[in-house]
């Protein structure tokens, strides 16, 4: 079926990947997108007869009510994502995370399809084991982790809606970021050479932002005996700690080299190990690796440099 699909924030770092594969599977695509960063990551798919792109505001419920309308699924990828940009903004973040999220559940009619993505950094330290499933408590940290679980106990009120429990995501993308982690050790890596850790020893789970895109796809072809649920989806052997990662980095990367730091504490204070045997046992398989994922990032950053102000 050619489902008509609204990708709000379609143009960020998850929707620029999203799009794209949405269009090849043949779905017709509309994106709702306020370009805040000036971006031009989907000129690509222009050409497409099914992509549509609209500039506006997600906070705009004359906007949200107009686009929603024609819509069989909706992907609300649109926020003010992870702890520092919603310091930076608090305001900014509950509008667009939180009260922008709630609106369009409001408006949504009993027979269109959310597929969210909301965030594991919501187990917080996970158990004593610091081990987590579906089931495992929520114990947010950040203002992001909050919103984004007070919006899935709204979304999961919803009959025809899925929730994505997303790992920390890495990988190349057409609006990239370089301020997830393993992107951002990578970079380190590749032109400091080294990296100082704070606290070393603590976990988090990683996705490659394909298998995001790849696990979307999935829903929609399986959304019947899918929906209503909520899935952690991450890498099963990508469970590792950030000096684990830097080992990971260190095999490609020889000259690397990374310092437990002797005092501090990172402002992070995430540490979990997460299952993903629930959506695997859907029969969603990732298909790309931690260390495909580096040595992709580490070709990146050939043709990507941070550098706003630099001569070189």
């Amino acid at each position: 079926m050619s489902y008509k699909i609204l990708v709000t924030g379609g143009a960020g770092y998850l929707g620029s990947t999203v799009v794209p594969d949405l269009l090849n599977a043949g779905y017709k695509v509309t994106v709702l997108d306020n370009f805040m960063f000036k971006q031009t990551s989907l000129n690509h798919v222009c050409f497409h007869p099914n992509f549509r792109v609209v500039k506006g505001d997600i906070r705009i419920e004359k906007t949200m009510r107009a686009l929603m309308k024609d819509a069989d699924i909706i992907i609300p990828l649109a926020a003010l994502v992870g702890a520092p940009l919603c310091n930076l903004d608090p305001v900014g973040a509950t509008t667009v995370n939180h009260d922008a999220i709630t609106l369009m559940l409001k408006n949504l009619s009993k027979d269109q399809i959310v597929l969210m993505p909301t965030t594991n950094s919501a187990y917080g330290t996970g158990d004593e084991n610091n081990y987590c499933t579906e089931e495992s408590p929520l114990r947010p940290i950040s203002q992001y982790a909050i919103e984004k679980v007070e919006i899935e106990k709204q979304l999961m009120q919803h009959v025809n809606a899925i929730s994505f429990r997303l790992a920390t995501v890495f990988g190349m993308s057409p609006r990239m970021r370089i301020d997830l982690l393993v992107n951002d050790f990578t970079y380190r890596a590749v032109y400091d050479r080294f990296v100082v850790l704070f606290e070393s020893q603590f976990k988090r789970n990683y996705i490659h932002v394909r298998d995001v895109s790849r696990v979307f796809q999935h829903a929609i072809v399986n959304f019947d005996r899918m929906k209503g649920q909520i899935y952690n989806v991450g890498l099963s052997d990508a469970n590792v700690s950030k000096k684990e990662l830097c080992q990971h980095i260190q095999k490609q990367v020889s000259d690397f080299v990374f310092l437990d730091a002797p005092v501090g504490k990172d402002p992070d204070q995430r540490n979990y190990i997460v299952s993903n045997a629930k959506i695997e046992a859907t029969g969603f398989s990732p298909q790309f690796s931690l260390d495909a994922g580096i040595a992709e990032l580490i070709k990146g950053y050939i043709m990507l440099r941070n550098t706003c102000y630099g001569n070189v």
